[in-house]
């Protein structure tokens, strides 16, 4: 069963974390060596810069304190962007779901306070599953039957993993953004698109190879991180292209990956067969948003898809875990 998408929508703060700032922070990193590494210029921050460079965030419990935008508020942002873009009254949403990979709150679901700042009364619960949530969100409501009592359900992204970094760990500083991102999909209206196939796995012996203690810092094994990202998202890649039909096979795939670093991108649409023009992505100017970073491509690059177009979504993340998505658009932008 197909899910119908109607709108996507993003929003990134508007402090800005550069390379050049990163070399002021004296930790051992410099434009050319992230270039190298990682193909990131800058990532976005809801923490004061100010605050960065004074306290290099060695407590996170006072990030929560420190930041300009919570969870909720990155999210109520790119929400109301994808109900604008869908044409969706947020009186017609039914149900909202919400997925991270570091909560404002534990208790309540953090999809509670996302709706109290849209205003919604509807059911609210978090489906986190760290970089692959949109994943699982979207694997656990293609199961459900058509409800036409459901009609729209709206799914949040937010992200606020600068919160998270130790900043005199460059391996760490030099990858995450903050955003938020939002769809808004039916199981019964049709929209401009449909979601026609969805998989999620996951291999919890590698549990330890990234995470987020609870107010901790972020921790990864790096070598390890890198390889299982760019073999399971080829896995991946290639069940969606087994998943189009004989006559989809001939026109162009596009490619939306979890935007976790771009050499890691490029390997994959080097292996994987994915032309450049059908290559779409944000980590250069937005680093690693985490959860929110598919959903942030698809709505920042949306407008591209008209007529009959194939997008192939593509997650990996903490757990460890991976899941896809294929997209297929079939009107205008």
């Amino acid at each position: 069963m197909g899910l119908h998408l109607h709108g996507v929508g993003h929003f990134h703060p508007e402090i800005e974390i550069t390379n050049r700032f990163l070399e002021e922070l004296d930790i051992g990193t410099d434009d050319a060596w992230i270039q190298r590494r990682v193909g990131i210029r800058s990532r976005r921050t809801v923490l004061p810069l100010d605050y960065i460079r004074t306290t290099r965030n060695r407590e996170p419990r006072a990030a929560l304190e420190a930041a300009l935008y919570s969870n909720a508020e990155l999210a109520r942002r790119a929400a109301e962007m994808a109900l604008a873009r869908a044409g969706v009254d947020r009186e017609a949403v039914s149900m909202l779901i919400s997925g991270s990979s570091a909560v404002d709150t534990v208790t309540p679901a953090e999809a509670c306070n996302v709706a109290n700042a849209l205003g919604l009364q509807v059911p609210a619960f978090d489906v986190n599953s760290a970089c692959t949530s949109l994943f699982a969100q979207l694997h656990l409501l293609s199961c459900m039957p058509p409800d036409p009592a459901r009609p729209f359900v709206l799914l949040v992204l937010p992200e606020g993993l600068t919160r998270t970094v130790d900043y005199t760990d460059r391996s760490a500083a030099v990858l995450w953004g903050d955003a938020a991102g939002a769809l808004v999909v039916s199981t019964v209206e049709p929209g401009r698109a449909q979601i026609h196939f969805s998989s999620l796995a996951s291999d919890p012996a590698g549990c330890d190879k990234v995470r987020v203690r609870r107010l901790g810092h972020f921790e990864q094994q790096g070598r390890a991180v890198q390889a299982f990202a760019i073999r399971r998202s080829l896995q991946v890649l290639d069940g969606l292209c087994r998943a189009r039909g004989p006559a989809e096979r001939d026109r162009p795939l596009h490619f939306i990956g979890h935007q976790a670093n771009l050499r890691m991108l490029e390997a994959v649409c080097r292996e994987g067969g994915i032309a450049p023009e059908c290559h779409h992505t944000n980590v250069t100017e937005y680093g690693n948003t985490g959860a929110a970073s598919v959903t942030t491509v698809l709505s920042m690059h949306g407008e591209k898809f008209a007529g009959e177009q194939d997008v192939a979504l593509v997650g990996v993340g903490a757990g460890l875990t991976w899941g896809g998505s294929l997209v297929r658009f079939k009107g205008p932008a």
